[in-house]
């Protein structure tokens, strides 16, 4: 859960290895007027992250900023710098990265995770092929995420995984997939450019106003509930119906609505990828893999008995090693964020390396994630490195969801939320591959993506 990438920076992950196996650990290249360090070995880059100031600069989106500016929006979380970004996440941390955060929000995710079974079924046989075949799953997986983060974010069921999805909905979805690509082509662009050429700048205004207008509709008619069910009685500031959620935690500490719909606005955007990338390649190599699918199923139905209340299967994920290392093998193979960025505040040594400060600096996550030194096989879907069966890799050879104060927030949230559908959906289906479907490679589009759809089976068990 975290859009953390440069779009200047975003070269096919397979570029990264290439280059650096060509290059060494350590190259540089530019794109358009930008020029850029990229680090490609995890003892390089702990030293470079452990050396960030206070304030982590990365690169930013600066077209975003400028929405935010020209359109008098307040920045949230990603568009934030310096000492406003310190005082967001600040504030924000204790509501999402406390251990017992996201277990606070699980029984509203049950909810989305049962309604995603229910779509499953519906969704089998819709098109050509086997009568179990669902086709397209990040397609159903992206409205899981949204329905998911809306849920705890605003306490709002969205209607993503109804059979019709409401149309301000959609428009959200469609507004959430054209904003990378606008992103892309503005952030390639000379502002000044943009009166002459105004295509991708009105593109990604109206897709960041489209999100807003969204968002504002779902806060407004929080703040509204919340004031209904406190009238009289403000001293109490007594919960929703629909639960506590982070829109209502954020009203209770007095934030102005403006920051507040910045922010709700941005984790929205922010909180679907993972999930519905992470989601897609989990089940995408678990239906190549039926061993390790049978494993999984077999400590899953082991741990997680019929009838047990929400919280306490909270608590019983947390004690489920094979389920955890699936996640984190499915993340070192296919991280969300395939390069991370950096623009330091003073100058960095790494070994005989000096990166001078302000400049611009790429880690290449992908790179170092299927690097052979750190994981045999890189390639290859084995779960197993992660339960101590072989020696550990360089902890920071594989950092799907950052470090240190820019971290994504979200990261508990992310793998909550994966668990939970995982755990649920392998107890009701068993996942087989489209019969005779060829390999699915990653693409990069700002986050990483399957280069065309995943088409899967979703038998009964």
């Amino acid at each position: 859960m975290g859009v953390h990438t440069c779009p200047h920076c975003c070269f096919l992950g397979k570029a990264k290895v290439q280059g650096a196996a060509r290059f060494g650990p350590v190259w540089s290249a530019s794109f358009g007027k930008v020029r850029t360090v990229y680090v490609a070995a995890p003892a390089l880059i702990e030293q470079l992250l452990r050396q960030e100031g206070p304030l982590p600069e990365r690169c930013s989106f600066s077209s975003w900023a400028e929405h935010r500016r020209c359109h008098q929006r307040a920045c949230g979380l990603l568009t934030a710098e310096g000492e406003e970004w310190q005082r967001l996440r600040s504030r924000l941390a204790p509501l999402l990265l406390r251990p017992q955060a996201a277990a606070d929000y699980a029984e509203p995710l049950d909810n989305v995770v049962c309604d995603l079974v229910r779509r499953l079924r519906r969704q089998r046989g819709r098109g050509a092929g086997p009568p179990a075949l669902v086709q397209d799953v990040a397609g159903e997986f992206y409205k899981f995420g949204l329905e998911g983060i809306a849920a705890v974010l605003l306490g709002s069921r969205l209607g993503c995984l109804e059979a019709q999805v409401p149309p301000d909905t959609e428009t959200f979805i469609r507004a959430v997939g054209s904003v990378f690509v606008s992103t892309l082509l503005t952030m390639a662009m000379p502002s000044w450019l943009h009166r002459f050429v105004p295509g991708p700048w009105n593109r990604l205004c109206r897709d960041w106003d489209q999100m807003f207008a969204f968002a504002q509709q779902h806060v407004e008619r929080g703040e509204a509930e919340i004031a209904r069910r406190n009238q009289g009685k403000p001293e109490e500031f007594m919960p929703p119906q629909s639960g506590a959620h982070l829109t209502y935690f954020l009203f209770r500490e007095k934030w102005p609505v403006q920051s507040i719909l910045g922010n709700v606005t941005e984790l929205l955007l922010a909180g679907v990828d993972t999930v519905s990338n992470t989601l897609s390649w989990a089940l995408y190599e678990l239906s190549r893999h039926p061993e390790v699918q049978m494993a999984l199923h077999s400590e899953i139905s082991a741990t997680l008995g019929p009838g047990s209340c929400v919280h306490s299967q909270v608590s019983a994920l947390a004690q489920l090693p094979l389920l955890k290392a699936v996640v984190k093998e499915v993340l070192r193979l296919y991280p969300v964020v395939p390069g991370n960025s950096r623009v330091p505040d003073k100058d960095i040594h790494m070994d005989e390396y000096i990166i001078p400060k302000n400049t611009l600096v790429t880690l290449c996550h992908y790179a170092t994630s299927r690097d052979p030194a750190q994981f045999p096989e890189p390639n290859s879907f084995r779960p197993a490195r992660w339960l101590g069966h072989s020696p550990a890799p360089h902890p920071f050879a594989s950092l799907p969801f950052g470090f240190g104060k820019r971290s994504c927030i979200g990261r508990r949230l992310a793998e909550l939320e994966l668990q939970m559908a995982l755990a649920q959906i392998l107890t009701h289906f068993e996942v087989l591959p489209e019969p005779g479907a060829p390999p699915v490679r990653p693409m990069t589009r700002t986050v990483l993506v399957p280069e065309r759809s995943i088409n899967l089976q979703f038998v009964d068990r």
